[in-house]
């Protein structure tokens, strides 16, 4: 409802004074959030009550700074960044102050590894994923590397195609999977050189990684890591990052090493892009860690990563948080119509990290910032 349109006697003020109002009560509010730098005994409590005292001003004038106060919070500024997109703000923000008065005892991280907790690129150069960091002539020779490549070239444009559906797209990916598995079956790797391989490479956790990782840590939240990639790399990874805290749970693709420490097959079901709810209904739902945490941040690079919160039993609150990191154009509308946060051609863990921060925060402090920011409602009604 527009503030000039309103009429007197139904409880607004004239058009002809509304602009100076909200001109002198932005300027009022301004003054509020800058006396908010000032030491706590100096700040001054500025006359924002007097509306009170003035009936037929004081509906639509509360209806002002209540706009006001929803432009001007910056208690999650990450979620401004230009690289962040969304469909539905004002339910992501619902969601996320949801989860936040339950709690870090609530919560659980859902998360792929390539990608999405690693970097999709470095200095315009592709960072390698599990698979790639094993073409390392340590481990597979010119001729693997090759067909390994050409299988890539193959099925990765069909991965990302838009225009495909899952489940067309869902035996191409076991085939391409199978394939690379039988390749890596072939060369005999052994167990020993694994970590050396990953110290070579140019593997790269995003930036602010170790502080998304200590800080889950820090709050014992459970972080399930669920990928198509593998396992024994994976973990090699983040044990050379300094990071595998005994909060990290890992489902994915495990080697099968025989007692000389040669690779003889691969552990258990395919765990692909687009069948990781199995994994996820199988594997997840017995980890004890997990149950009682009906919260869950899930963060993917993939459409098929949205069914890893699927193992969940009677989730609450689920927020969606997808990197979208290649064909953004032909891509950016499905992804915004699934996931609930999208960050384009982001390589850091900011805004993951900046949600975290206000979910796992105390409650009780909360509540002190929050009244001391301006004399409007809206600050009480957020804060409970």
């Amino acid at each position: 409802m527009m503030v000039g349109s309103m009429t007197k006697n139904k409880g607004v003020f004239p058009p002809h004074i509304s602009s100076s109002i909200i001109s002198v009560l932005s300027k009022d509010i301004s003054r509020q959030e800058s006396n908010l730098q000032l030491p706590l005994q100096r700040r001054v409590v500025l006359p924002l009550r007097w509306i009170y005292h003035v009936p037929w001003i004081y509906t639509p004038v509360r209806t002002v700074l209540a706009i006001w106060h929803q432009l001007t919070k910056t208690e999650i500024p990450e979620l401004a960044k230009c690289s962040v997109l969304m469909r539905e703000r004002s339910r992501v923000e619902e969601t996320i102050h949801c989860m936040q008065r339950a709690g870090a005892g609530n919560l659980q991280v859902i998360s792929d590894f390539d990608m999405t907790l690693t970097r999709f690129a470095h200095n315009s150069k592709r960072v390698p994923t599990t698979h790639n960091i094993l073409d390392n002539r340590l481990l597979i020779n010119e001729d693997c590397t090759k067909k390994m490549r050409e299988l890539l070239n193959t099925y990765y444009p069909i991965e990302i195609d838009a225009s495909r559906s899952a489940e067309e797209k869902l035996p191409l990916m076991v085939e391409w999977w199978t394939k690379v598995h039988e390749l890596l079956i072939q060369q005999k790797i052994r167990k020993d050189m694994l970590a050396r391989a990953v110290k070579e490479s140019s593997a790269m956790l995003r930036e602010g990684y170790k502080v998304f990782f200590d800080h889950l840590a820090e709050h014992q939240v459970p972080l399930l890591i669920l990928s198509a990639g593998v396992g024994d790399v994976l973990e090699e990874v983040i044990r050379q990052n300094h990071v595998f805290h005994p909060n990290v749970h890992i489902i994915s693709n495990y080697m099968d090493f025989d007692h000389t420490g040669v690779l003889q097959a691969f552990k258990g079901q395919l765990i692909h892009t687009f069948n990781k709810r199995e994994g996820a209904l199988s594997h997840a739902a017995g980890l004890r860690e997990l149950q009682g945490r009906p919260n869950v941040l899930l963060l993917g690079d993939s459409l098929g990563d949205l069914t890893m919160a699927d193992g969940v039993s009677e989730p609450q609150n689920v927020l969606t948080v997808g990197f979208l990191n290649d064909q953004v154009e032909e891509r950016k509308e499905s992804y915004i119509n699934s996931f609930d946060i999208v960050l384009v051609k982001d390589e850091t863990m900011d805004v993951p990290n900046a949600i975290l921060r206000y979910i796992t925060s105390s409650r009780d402090n909360k509540k002190k910032l929050c009244f001391m920011c301006t004399a409007c409602y809206l600050c009480v009604r957020y804060s409970h």
